[in-house]
């Protein structure tokens, strides 16, 4: 039930479910490429709530020419005098792609309002033209998914200690994660504001609860499927020609290249 804590999904169950899915989006990507369809996926919520190895399990098998993840960095001078919206239009997909939004335009309804980067004339303003800018991308035709991934804070602290003691992942922590765990609660009435103004029947959140990481991911991805009225598109015809004979070609000789070390053989 939605709330409640839940058994953490077995990883058998979980890698299962999720190939038959991430095959479901190769479909969901062929379709959107043989009818022109253009679609953008809104990843948001709190720091460490999911959303990167959502993101890197949506988009896996899918060919980066078709879907695309957009995760812009921190605005220049010359955007930050643009329209607020500016940058991100420019990221939006022509007929036939798919744009995965590794956080979008709400950073200014998170971040930089909790944090100050941006004024509360803005902030507010934001907050109007939003559903705005979101009516209009969908009346032109663009198919808009948006998901909060929500996580708790215990949860979030215990990601954050993960991140820190590991090697591997120390590089997805920075100074503003840690600094968002004394802004809790700030971030979550930015959070609910937020939502008051966005979630319009228009382009509708969809809250992602994020705690156990599998069944997170399982979730977002069976209801974005579940969302759009694809269906298999048959693949062309495709047959291996036969290798044709040879013309006396030869090969360069080895010791005139250069090639890398066997590290391989010494373990």
């Amino acid at each position: 039930m939605v709330g409640e804590k839940a058994e953490k999904l077995p990883r058998k169950v979980y890698e299962k479910e999720l190939l038959r899915l991430q095959t479901e989006l190769v479909k969901l990507q062929e379709w959107v490429r043989a009818t022109g369809t253009r679609l953008v996926v809104v990843f948001e919520g709190r720091d460490a709530a999911g959303k990167g190895g959502t993101i890197k399990r949506v988009s896996e098998h899918l060919n980066p020419r078709v879907a695309r993840i957009a995760a812009l960095p921190k605005p220049t001078e010359r955007e930050r005098s643009q329209w607020y919206f500016q940058r991100y239009v420019e990221h939006l997909p022509a007929a036939g792609e798919i744009v995965l939004f590794d956080r979008s335009w709400y950073n200014r309804a998170g971040v930089e309002h909790v944090m100050g980067f941006c004024t509360k004339q803005e902030h507010q303003l934001f907050l109007r033209q939003c559903p705005v800018f979101e009516r209009m991308l969908v009346e032109d035709g663009i198919l808009l998914r948006k998901y909060w991934f929500s996580v708790s804070d215990t949860e979030q602290q215990e990601r954050f200690r993960r991140r820190l003691e590991d090697p591997l992942r120390r590089w997805k922590l920075s100074p503003m994660d840690l600094e968002s765990i004394t802004h809790w609660e700030a971030y979550s009435r930015a959070k609910d504001e937020m939502m008051v103004h966005t979630d319009i029947t228009d382009s509708p959140w969809h809250v992602v609860e994020s705690d156990d990481k599998r069944r997170a991911r399982l979730n977002m991805i069976a209801h974005l499927l579940s969302s759009v009225p694809y269906h298999e598109v048959p693949p062309p015809v495709l047959e291996l020609p036969a290798r044709p004979g040879s013309t006396g070609y030869q090969r360069t000789p080895r010791d005139l290249q250069t090639y890398v070390p066997d590290h391989a053989a010494r373990l």
